[in-house]
């Protein structure tokens, strides 16, 4: 009888990895291995790696749904969120994700200031515990033509209103990201208006749709998703809902935003979704799901126009798409 020789790449049974591993992998990789591989990476530049950052209120999550905020199509895969971005502050591409690893989340303070009848300045657990978090599943809709579903975990924007209680000549909200050159290459960058600038009218900031998100798929935020605090509103284009904020100012003038600072004739300051008002460069017409090559029909306000209509009577003379 003749002996029965392996060969190199003839692994046994015994050494295939079991199904449930296998499966888990992905998760291993999210929350292990960036972790497993800093002392090594920090090591070869001579560094010691931050110790690592506990999560903010970790035991917020997750959050009881709203029922009222279920889209038709289910959730994008977690994975495709957590790793297709745009966060300009670290890099023009879509895989900014390891890069914006470098963002400390502690010591975070916010300030509320403005037309406001006492300004307040927290650090974000304390102003994270005077509210009420929920889940909410919204759509969103990118200007670049592509989009996306999302469970957030958050509060209403207008719970943060009535902490600050705006004064009577208050018309708009102006909220501002954080400003770290060290920590965000893209802030060196001499030609972009940094820190990051967005706003809304106060009417705007307080309708129900209007959402600070805090995390999402039933975890805190990831920092190139826009941890600690990030605007969400659905029925506008995605740049207009700001990452990482640490300013919300109430004012009587109306802010000068930075993409339309950067491109006034491209990004306007109100930016609702409209598939009949193309961008100068490509149609709005319809959008790409992320994960999927499948066009589908782009609905006027992102699907949210019976919510939020109303909100623009009187102001069709403005460029309120765009």
């Amino acid at each position: 009888m003749r002996p029965i020789r392996r060969q190199p790449w003839q692994l046994p049974e015994t050494d295939v990895t079991p199904e449930a591993a296998w499966r888990d992998r992905r998760r291993f990789l999210r929350e292990g291995g960036a972790v497993l591989g800093m002392p090594l990476l920090f090591g070869l530049f001579g560094r010691e790696p931050p110790p690592p950052e506990p999560p903010i209120l970790p035991g917020r999550y997750p959050a009881p749904r709203d029922p009222r905020f279920v889209p038709e199509r289910p959730p994008t895969p977690e994975d495709l969120f957590l790793s297709y971005n745009n966060f300009y502050e670290f890099g023009t591409g879509k895989d900014i994700r390891g890069t914006a690893q470098a963002l400390r989340l502690r010591p975070w303070t916010v300030r509320i200031d403005g037309l406001v009848e006492r300004e307040l300045e927290l650090e974000v657990e304390d102003l994270l515990r005077r509210m009420p978090f929920e889940e909410r599943i919204y759509r969103f809709r990118c200007v670049e033509a592509w989009s996306a579903v999302v469970p957030w975990t958050g509060f209403p924007l207008r719970r943060l209103v009535e902490l600050a209680r705006p004064r009577a000549g208050a018309r708009y909200l102006r909220v501002e990201s954080f400003l770290d050159p060290e920590v965000a290459p893209g802030q060196k960058q001499p030609w972009y208006p940094w820190p990051y600038v967005e706003g809304l009218t106060l009417a705007e900031a307080t309708h129900e749709l209007a959402f600070v998100a805090t995390g999402a798929y039933g975890r805190p935020l990831e920092r190139q998703n826009g941890a600690p605090l990030r605007l969400v509103l659905p029925w506008k284009y995605g740049f207009k809902s700001a990452k990482s904020l640490v300013r919300f100012t109430f004012t009587d003038r109306r802010p000068r935003t930075f993409w339309s600072r950067v491109v006034p004739h491209e990004y306007g300051f109100w930016a609702n979704v409209n598939p009949e008002v193309p961008h100068p460069r490509w149609s709005q017409r319809t959008e790409r799901p992320l994960g999927s090559d499948e066009r589908i029909p782009t609905r006027p306000f992102n699907g949210y126009g019976e919510w939020v209509a109303h909100l623009y009577r009187g102001l069709e003379g403005e460029r309120l798409f765009m």
